[in-house]
């Protein structure tokens, strides 16, 4: 599915270049993540708003980009840090910048989609491992156990197989975040598994069905993408919820 098989993040770009995003990193226009932009400057850390990744564009003005690193870092920001570069820049950077990663501008839309991917799996991987009580997720009136493998809705036990049990985990570990069926396809099932994603489909089915009624929706069918696990206090206001 190519491109489309792609998670849908939340992306803050800063950046004092007026205009869209195509101008300062082209192929992210080709990607399906939610892009939010604002200027790069210091007033922004007043109130930065919740994304799971920051592009901070460093072309023109490397000190400034440099110092609003070091300022991010100082207040705590927990999501990755990307910093946009040319080519000429490379040599000026290294690690007390304090940003996870550096792209190219120029860099194809294949490279920017697993350079997001992989920063902010880093960060949530980290944040996993410190948090001890991260072995169970709490969501709405979900409980998951990954000790136990157990999940409860309401205090009732759900009677799971292991790839609904790990559908549903994986879902609930990232609320509201959007995954295709060639995304869910290659992170439950691996890369060597040879079914096609029509699999996906059967498994939520099953899934919302041990769910119930009442809380099938829950696992939200968004059009022509793919899934996502809603928040129970957000379901009605959600996009368009389809059973398949």
């Amino acid at each position: 599915m190519g491109i489309l098989a792609l998670l849908m993040a939340r992306i803050l770009l800063l950046t004092n270049t007026l205009g869209a995003s195509a101008e300062v990193l082209p192929s992210l226009a080709l990607l399906q993540h939610q892009v939010r932009i604002l200027q790069a400057e210091a007033s922004v850390l007043v109130d930065v708003p919740e994304v799971d990744c920051i592009l901070l564009d460093a072309r023109r003005d490397l000190p400034s980009a440099k110092a609003l690193n070091k300022l991010l870092q100082s207040i705590g920001v927990d999501c990755p840090i990307i910093t946009i570069a040319t080519e000429g820049a490379l040599s000026a950077m290294n690690a007390d910048w304090g940003f996870n990663d550096v792209i190219l501008d120029t860099a194809g839309p294949a490279e920017i989609e697993a350079r997001i991917r992989i920063a902010v799996g880093r960060i949530e991987a980290a944040n996993f491992a410190n948090d001890p009580a991260s072995r169970e997720i709490r969501t709405g009136e979900i409980v998951i156990d990954e000790n136990s493998y157990t999940a409860k809705i309401k205090g009732r036990s759900l009677d799971l197989t292991f790839k609904e049990f790990e559908l549903i985990k994986f879902l609930a570990q990232h609320p509201g975040r959007v995954f295709t069926r060639a995304q869910l396809l290659q992170e439950i099932w691996g890369y060597d598994y040879f079914g096609g994603t029509r699999t996906v489909d059967v498994h939520i089915r099953r899934l919302r069905s041990k769910l119930g009624p009442e809380h099938e929706a829950i696992v939200g069918t968004v059009r022509n993408v793919g899934y996502r696990f809603t928040l129970p206090s957000a379901g009605k206001e959600a996009p368009v919820n389809e059973r398949i």
